[in-house]
């Protein structure tokens, strides 16, 4: 440790070179990493932090929430199969409606887009109301809204129309970390679910016409789930992972950011293997000279080491603070988004690949001849 103190006050310039690009590494790879857990929770939020395990679907939806029907029948199949069947666990059953549409605030021609979604106003699907209170099972025109509508400029009390359908329904309550598909979610009861989808409140109980729902929800281990999708016909059970992968757009936009995070970190590797390789080059004589008087390779090894693991935490602090700072500057309607297992995450792989990028330069002073360096010195 000693001896790397001494060459980062000797050659200050060239290590600040070193930490520069190291901080605008650190950086980058934060700001998109921040940028993908953001755009994640913009896109399927409502699916992430949902209390449930799995989620049944018509087999033909291809694990989308959006393409899939059902109906009253087979919420009572699945219940009726429970109640008969020994599972030996308490499993909880609830529908999900789900539906994409655009409202307006009544007296204003601005649209905003939105997804609706259709709980059990007491059941565990309820979201958890941070403004306001919750909607009862009783009242069809009422909602709570997740709180980015009020950035739109809607506040509790004010009345939205839902342009496909037409039906009007006052803001009682604000949830947050609500949205699906990049539009924030309007949570609703089944009666207003009614209102919206068309037909009379009978989807539930399964008696006169019945308005499809989208998923029965289950909160049950993995054996009931497969049993549920072994029994039931028709359906097929998926957890929440499969889900949030049926959202459109979902898997592939994770995917292009995934990968540009892995070029980032190749990309880093590279940059400072180049670096320390070079630098490790132009003092292969003191190294030589360091071995003819008797330093071990394992101290040289140490001190590069010591030096490499410095030069990283110093630069990942910079740009870990940097990071914040861009986050705090950022308009609420840029989604990103920093959490203490991310920024921790990406920081332990960014020094894990500081550290192989300097094993070229390890071995490099592993073989190094004394004599030899010596020779070139004189």
């Amino acid at each position: 440790m000693f001896l790397a103190i001494r060459e980062l006050k000797h050659a200050k310039t060239r290590y600040m070179l070193i930490c520069l690009i190291m901080v605008l590494i650190a950086w980058l790879v934060l700001f998109v990493s921040g940028l993908a857990k953001g755009l994640s929770s913009d896109n399927a939020s409502s699916i992430q932090n949902m209390n449930t395990d799995y989620l049944v679907l018509d087999q033909n939806s291809d694990h989308r929430l959006n393409r899939s029907a059902l109906t009253a029948d087979k919420l009572a199949e699945v219940n009726a199969l429970l109640g008969n069947a020994d599972t030996g666990e308490n499993t909880d059953v609830a529908p999900l409606g789900v539906q994409m549409s655009s409202v307006t605030k009544v007296g204003s021609p601005k649209k905003i887009d939105a997804a609706f979604f259709a709980v059990e106003a007491e059941g565990f699907l309820a979201p958890k109301v941070t403004e306001g209170q919750m909607i009862d099972d009783a009242t069809a025109d009422e909602v709570v809204a997740d709180s980015s509508f009020q950035s739109e400029g809607l506040k509790l009390g004010d009345v939205i129309e839902d342009q496909a359908s037409g039906r009007q329904f006052t803001i009682i309550g604000f949830t947050e970390g609500q949205s699906f598909s990049h539009a924030p979610v309007i949570h609703m009861n089944f009666a207003a679910w009614q209102t919206v989808a068309g037909g009379s409140n009978s989807a539930i109980k399964g008696t006169g016409q019945v308005v499809p729902f989208n998923a029965i929800t289950l909160k049950a281990s993995g054996s009931t789930a497969d049993f549920i999708g072994e029994q039931v016909s028709g359906v097929e059970v998926i957890g929440k992972s499969e889900a949030l992968k049926g959202i459109p757009g979902y898997k592939e936009e994770q995917g292009s950011l995934l990968m540009m995070i892995a070029f980032l970190f190749i990309i880093a590797a590279f940059v400072l293997a180049v670096f320390f390789y070079v630098i490790t080059i132009q003092k292969m004589n003191q190294f030589g000279v360091l071995k003819a008087i008797g330093a071990k390779t394992g101290f040289l090894a140490r001190s590069m080491l010591a030096q490499v693991l410095s030069l990283s935490v110093v630069s990942l602090a910079i740009g870990i603070a940097l990071t914040y700072g861009v986050s705090s500057v950022l308009p609420d309607s840029m989604p990103f988004e920093l959490n203490f297992s991310l920024v921790g995450g990406s920081s332990l792989l960014f020094l894990a690949v500081a550290v192989a990028g300097s094993l070229l330069s390890l071995y490099r002073v592993a073989k190094v001849d004394a004599i030899e360096a010596i020779g070139r010195a004189a």
